[in-house]
């Protein structure tokens, strides 16, 4: 069969000159500034909404706590609709631009809600000496309606530029033209072909902006940290909300300004009407016979050129009962040889399925990460405000802002990835990554089994320094202990989020279809709206279990065994470090047909044995 060229379809056929003035490491300016303003937004108001819950609205600690995990899971739940109207109907651009105007307008909505007195309830009355502190009144009804509204305003922008922002700048290098250079000293250093040496180029290029991408997430965040935070504890809610809004403003104009210079891809329809089709013809021929020989299965490469122009998938013998979809029966091609695909799909197409399904067990492990992550926003920052955050005389550290240190040594621990820890591995190993993408994550989970823990040993000793003085019933009293001693918590979960999000990351994105790259980001978010979901779950069960004896999580936090809380974590993160090293070892790479460079038969890239540089080469 004739080889396939889909670049030209897929950029509306430009010339060559063109495609090379498109894309590339030019546009990243544009690209990465949306998403630092993006995360700076982000970052500025969700870090210390705990303290505007509970201090500004007068929401109790677990309601307040809940709400953020609901709102959280929200947020990384609407992902699943930006990557279908990205990979179905508008583009990632467009997707992009619409997710950002409704993130907008979310901020605003913020921003009014902490300037109008009308739509905050009365500050707490002062008690005279002596006397119990007065109950504070909480915000009413339509109050809280108007916070629902903003948040689901940029829950749905979250949904549009979460699952596209990275997926959209990988676009701009798959089209990129390969560096000669580069790629003969692979083809010399590892003494492979070409193909095995600008598939390890391309890896490589990717890796790096993976890389690049959490780094400059974690810059904004570092910025928002320590700035937005110190203006909404210190200058007013008004201010800590209206600088994030206005980065998110500069965000939108960033990216509309690098529109020239973009590789914009056409959507290539909706991948899941496709997974549905697979999934209803096969049923549909449950009682049809597989045949051995895989060549009998149905196969259309015009059909597939837009959702595989990087190469087809090749047929694999796991999950064999959806290849059905792919037997030719009478009634399944019409009279003008156009297949009904509710009746007959694609090798390729059926193996898409079989991706996404390989793909679920490895994937679930990044829900019970993001449970244990959930709450460093709302546990550890009510934590931090009981404990001594003098730095001098004069300057208190905010407690959301202890968050610098998780974010300072993620942003580190990437730095020294690529410029220490991937040149010493890679003597070790010989391979061009230095570890795998699995070996990455699975290195991630287990850090942040000893984050978890350490943040248990730390809240028993912040526990045993308030009985010490006496400040048990006394929950807004300063327990005399350093805040420092949160740090080596955050630190640890710094590190392990440079990792394990990095590893899951390139994961989902290298070993989903091409045409789901959009909904492969989505994937990632869903683990982290999945698990914020949990760690609400979790709450609940444990205040439920727990409020006949002595209710672990209460808004007094010195007399409730938060501690006791973060244990039942660690133990189910060593439950899920061990259900990931079984999944890991029980998956099967996807294998990749490639179109070779100058003759027109096909060049299969065999799996790479889960060695972290992309699906395969020769």
């Amino acid at each position: 069969m004739a080889s396939t060229t889909a670049v030209g379809s897929r950029n509306d056929g430009d010339g060559e000159q063109k495609k090379r003035n498109k894309g590339g490491f030019k546009t990243m300016p544009f690209i990465l500034g949306n998403d630092v303003c993006d995360r700076f937004a982000t970052a500025g108001f969700g870090a210390n909404m705990i303290t505007y819950l509970t201090q500004q609205l007068h929401l109790p600690l677990v309601e307040a706590s809940n709400l953020l995990t609901n709102f959280g899971g929200t947020s990384s739940l609407t992902p699943i609709l930006g990557a279908l109207a990205a990979d179905s109907l508008i583009g990632r651009f467009w997707t992009i631009i619409a997710g950002s105007v409704f993130y907008q307008l979310g901020m605003l909505g913020l921003v009014v809600s902490a300037l109008l007195p009308s739509l905050r309830p009365a500050q707490c009355a002062v008690a005279p000496a002596g006397t119990p502190a007065p109950a504070c009144r909480r915000a009413s009804g339509w109050q809280l309606a108007v916070l629902y509204l903003s948040l689901l305003c940029t829950s749905l922008g979250s949904g549009g530029l979460r699952p596209c922002v990275v997926a959209f700048g990988t676009d701009q290098f798959d089209q990129e033209p390969p560096d000669q250079n580069e790629e003969h000293r692979r083809q010399k250093q590892d003494g492979g072909g070409a193909e095995a040496a600008r598939a390890v180029v391309v890896a490589e290029r990717k890796r790096r902006y993976f890389n690049l991408y959490f780094f400059t997430m974690g810059v904004a965040a570092l910025l928002a940290l320590t700035v937005v935070v110190y203006i909404q504890d210190n200058v007013g809610w008004g201010w800590g909300f209206g600088i994030p809004a206005i980065a998110m403003f500069v965000s939108i104009v960033v990216f509309v300004v690098g529109y020239p210079l973009y590789v914009r891809l056409k959507p290539g329809g909706s991948p899941f009407t496709r997974l549905a089709q697979v999934a209803a013809a096969a049923f549909k021929k449950r009682n049809v016979a597989v045949p051995e020989d895989a060549g009998m299965l149905y196969q259309d490469k015009k059909l597939d050129a837009l959702i595989s122009t990087n190469g087809r998938l090749l047929h694999t013998d796991k999950l064999t009962f959806l290849d059905r979809a792919a037997i030719v029966t009478p009634g399944d091609i019409s009279a003008t040889g156009e297949p009904d695909l509710w009746r007959l799909s694609t090798v390729h197409r059926v193996e898409e399925l079989k991706c996404i399904v390989r793909m679920l067990p490895i994937w679930s492990a990044g829900i019970l990460l993001a449970t244990a992550d959930s709450h460093n926003g709302t546990f550890t920052i009510m934590q931090a405000r009981t404990m001594d955050r003098r730095v001098t005389r004069h300057f208190e550290i905010p407690p959301a802002t202890m968050s610098i240190f998780g974010t300072t040594a993620m942003l580190v621990t990437l730095a020294l990835y690529d410029r220490a820890f991937v040149p010493l591995a890679r003597r070790v190993t010989g391979r061009p990554s230095g570890i795998t993408y699995f070996q990455r994550m699975g290195v991630g989970l287990a850090i942040s089994i000893l984050g978890v823990g350490t943040a248990a040993l730390v809240e028993t000793k912040r526990r045993g320094v308030a009985a010490d003085h006496g400040l048990l019933d006394s929950p807004a009293a300063v327990v005399p202990i350093s805040v420092f001693w949160l740090v080596p918590q955050f630190a640890i979960h710094g590190v392990s989020g440079a990792f394990s999000s990095v590893g899951h990351m390139e994961f989902l994105y290298d070993q989903a279809p091409e045409s789901m790259r959009s909904t492969a980001a989505a994937l990632f978010w869903l683990a982290s709206s999945l698990g914020h979901y949990l760690g609400t779950v979790l709450v609940t069960a444990v205040q439920r279990a727990t409020r006949d004896r002595g209710d672990w999580l209460q808004d007094n936090i010195n007399r409730g065994r938060i501690d006791s809380y973060y244990w039942l974590v660690t133990c189910l993160m060593v439950l899920n470090l061990g259900y990931y090293l079984i999944c890991f070892h029980l998956y099967t790479m996807k294998p990749l047909e490639m179109e070779a460079d100058e003759q027109d038969g096909e060049c299969e890239l065999s799996s790479l044995q889960k060695n972290g540089t992309g699906t395969g080469v020769v």
